[in-house]
């Protein structure tokens, strides 16, 4: 009876700790995956500014998303309107067409809007820190080679 027992102890503790140690490794991957895209994004262009200036760069930003939330949603809505008509039957080609290309121009017009305000903040800030913005606009694209060129 008590190996019985200790068994069936032993048999859930190591579930427990599988599941634990999944756990943690799931956490793991949740925390890398949620880090700021380094370097390249217009919000990673900042990451190098002052605190205080970063956080003023990273309120511009999110005023702009707030001020844009409808555009947000209309092209995650033409998204999900072009992956239900990918998973018809028979395509529609052509509500397919429309749907991406709503998709694109809220992507589009969110993209200017953060651009737009990205100069704004610019025009008030002094030369080092736009060096920063610069640095950080173009830092993914010194650590990845460019792309080898096709021989004739």
């Amino acid at each position: 009876m008590i190996v019985a027992g200790s068994r069936v102890a032993l048999i859930a503790s190591i579930v427990l700790n599988v599941f634990l140690l999944g756990a943690l490794a799931g956490g793991a991957v949740w925390l890398e995956l949620s880090k700021p895209i380094p370097g390249g994004s217009l919000q990673a262009a900042g990451e190098h500014l002052p605190e205080a200036q970063r956080n003023a760069f990273h309120q511009a930003l999110r005023s702009v998303r707030r001020d844009g939330r409808q555009i947000i949603l209309d092209g995650q809505q033409a998204r999900r309107e072009a992956a239900d008509l990918l998973e018809q039957p028979t395509l529609d080609a052509s509500a397919l067409s429309a749907a991406l290309e709503r998709a694109r121009t809220a992507d589009i017009t969110m993209r200017t809007k953060l651009e737009q305000r990205i100069v704004e903040f610019a025009a008030q800030s002094p030369l080092e820190d736009r060096r920063l913005l610069a640095e950080g606009l173009v830092r993914r694209d010194a650590r990845q080679p460019p792309p080898a060129k096709k021989s004739p």
